[in-house]
């Protein structure tokens, strides 16, 4: 059988990056946009964007960001805190660029200090989402020290997630950068109103990747990634066609003097190689026929958006493509995500031109 050495796909998007603010959002925006045609911002940018006036303006400076020309939508994320009012949800739905309110557990992740303790004092909330259908993104890890950090997924699912679920089954929500075999079982045992995006580096690394012949910072993440066998459910979910999993990169970039001082920062910065990786592993799996699915039909399904009407098209060369290793910003340099095998894999061509007009 002949192998596929081009493919045209309606253009992708990114349900979940991570863009930062200032210096840095203005050297990595321009990646994320490059490939994608929208993308799901997340809001832990310092200050927080709590209420739809600060994720607007948060908005803007995305788009004065963007390289002259860009064709890219920045999709807005509340920050989900107790103080959040049921008042702000309303006018996140009439604002028409809010599309998600995330969820941190308090201590979490990055910037994640103004996050949730205690889920009954955010009910009224999402009560009031789960009327609008305002889809919760939620960061699916408990942060209880005596949990194992590789059981911290699935405590969650069963701590707080299905508690939540099965109090408010109208709420819809997206299980962010799902990493274990918990995770996704408990994705395809949901007949609605239930779905995770997957990453590109959750598909390629296990924990062997981090801690196999001393400690690899640029492979470290939150939720780290796990093991084998965890790798190919994500795999398996990924490149199955099922509409509840679909692409968010997680794109997380940090200088590389914060990833590698003794208490790290946990972020992969993937936004150069994301495309090209995840496309790396559907050919793998010989599911290259179902990428368009995965990375541009079913995000904008479960988000009650239209897929893109512009297309891309991808190449696959005999020899690897060179992508960068790390991009400079004001802050130092950032490494740019290794999956540790050649890529081959690149957009040459977006609705007939040729890669030299973007």
């Amino acid at each position: 059988m002949m192998s596929v050495t081009e493919l045209t796909i309606r253009r992708p998007d990114d349900w979940h990056a991570h863009l930062r603010d200032g210096d840095m959002l203005r050297a990595v925006a321009e990646w994320t946009a490059r490939d994608f045609g929208r993308a799901i911002v997340m809001p832990n940018v310092v200050p927080p964007a709590t209420t739809v006036a600060l994720a607007d303006a948060y908005r803007r400076r995305v788009l004065d960001a963007l390289p002259e020309g860009c064709d890219f939508t920045p999709l807005m994320t509340l920050y989900l805190t107790e103080a959040t009012a049921p008042e702000e949800i309303d006018r996140a739905v009439a604002s028409g660029f809010v599309k998600a309110v995330k969820l941190f557990p308090a201590g979490a992740t990055t910037n994640s200090e103004n996050g949730v303790r205690d889920m009954d004092r955010v009910m009224p909330v999402l009560e009031r989402m789960a009327e609008t259908g305002l889809v919760l993104s939620v960061h699916g890890e408990v942060t209880d020290p005596a949990v194992d950090v590789f059981d911290r997924e699935a405590a969650y699912i069963d701590r707080v997630l299905d508690p939540l679920r099965r109090r408010l089954p109208e709420l819809r929500i997206v299980i962010e950068h799902v990493t274990s075999a918990r995770g996704v079982e408990y994705v395809l045992s949901a007949e609605r109103n239930l779905a995770a995006t997957i990453t590109p580096h959750h598909l390629v690394l296990t924990r062997s990747h981090i801690l196999s012949g001393g400690i690899h910072p640029h492979y470290y993440c939150l939720p780290v990634a796990k093991s084998p066998e965890d790798r190919r459910a994500v795999r398996r979910a990924a490149v199955s066609g099922d509409p509840r999993f679909f692409f968010g990169s997680d794109s997380a970039p940090h200088p590389d003097a914060a990833k590698l001082r003794p208490a790290g920062s946990a972020g992969i910065f993937n936004a150069p190689t994301a495309l090209a990786c995840v496309a790396a592993v559907f050919e793998e799996e010989s599911s290259l026929e179902k990428l368009e699915t995965f990375v541009a039909l079913s995000g904008p399904a479960f988000y009650n958006l239209l897929a893109s009407s512009s297309r891309i098209t991808l190449r696959r060369s005999e020899q690897a493509v060179a992508f960068p290793d790390r991009i400079m910003t004001a802050d130092g340099p950032v490494t740019v995500f290794d999956p540790g095998f050649p890529l081959h894999w690149r957009v040459v061509g977006r609705d007939g031109l040729d890669d030299s007009t973007f």
